[in-house]
């Protein structure tokens, strides 16, 4: 689906990934991009400093009502074409901590909650707002998730966030085969360490030693490499019910 016209939104569009794809739409001819992120995010001075093309609009990607309003404001400028899903959290747990106690029940359900059942709200309800669009270049609809190469090999402690990118990973095809008979395309690219916000956070060294891991390049990927693998998944109308690596051939060690 060409880009150039359409109305997209973009989950966690405030920072990180899913800035980058924001930039990355309005540089493509996107006529409209809808940021849907958390109030504390700081969207709305992105919203203001990207232009009249983008908006805001506060969501919880649990909460059906906020996202209801999401995607009324994307609809405003027109047809629903393409969301590219970045919302999500991660966070420590461990099966037994150093204490002897059993791992926390509550973070973990917590982050399954945001990333998995959060990624199945959005694609349900963008996914019931693109079936009614009259089809552009074969499609109705574009979505486009996040996972993580943890959902294949993921570290020590990252129990609650690799097991609800691997179910990601686990709808994708799925998602895909329901949704083809109205025209709408699933697919979900797995980063490896990109430099984000959270690895902002790290030291040099830390962040040296993160980006030695990967084969090649040898580098934390920059996320403008994630948005234009993400617009390159919405202009290629073949790409459907993939999961695609983007990593620099890593493979995660267990701790």
């Amino acid at each position: 689906m060409d880009i150039t016209g359409i109305s997209a939104v973009v989950t966690g569009g405030a920072s990180g990934l899913g800035l980058a794809t924001v930039r990355r739409l309005l540089a493509q001819g996107a006529a409209a991009v809808t940021i849907a992120d958390l109030e504390s995010s700081g969207g709305k001075t992105v919203a203001d400093e990207l232009g009249e093309r983008v908006r805001f609009v506060a969501a919880d990607v649990r909460d059906s009502e906020a996202l209801g309003r999401v995607l009324d404001a994307a609809e405003e400028a027109g047809p629903l074409r393409a969301v590219v899903h970045c919302a999500g959290r991660g966070g420590p747990v461990r099966l037994v901590d150093r204490d002897g106690s059993p791992g926390s029940l509550e973070t973990y359900t917590e982050i399954v909650s945001i990333n998995l059942i959060g990624t199945f709200n959005v694609l349900r309800l963008t996914a019931a707002r693109m079936a009614d669009n009259e089809p552009k270049d074969g499609d109705r609809g574009v979505c486009v998730l996040t996972a993580s190469v943890a959902a294949f090999e993921g570290q020590i402690g990252q129990i609650p966030y690799a097991s609800s990118k691997a179910g990601i990973v686990g709808l994708t095809i799925v998602a895909a085969r329901d949704l083809a008979s109205r025209n709408i395309r699933v697919c979900t690219i797995a980063p490896g360490t990109f430099d984000t916000p959270l690895l902002a956070r790290l030291s040099a060294d830390v962040r040296a030693s993160l980006a030695a891991t990967v084969p090649h390049p040898s580098r934390l990927g920059d996320p403008d490499e994630f948005a234009r693998l993400a617009t390159a998944v919405i202009d290629n109308g073949m790409l459907n019910g993939e999961t695609i690596r983007l990593d620099g051939a890593i493979r995660m060690a267990p701790r």
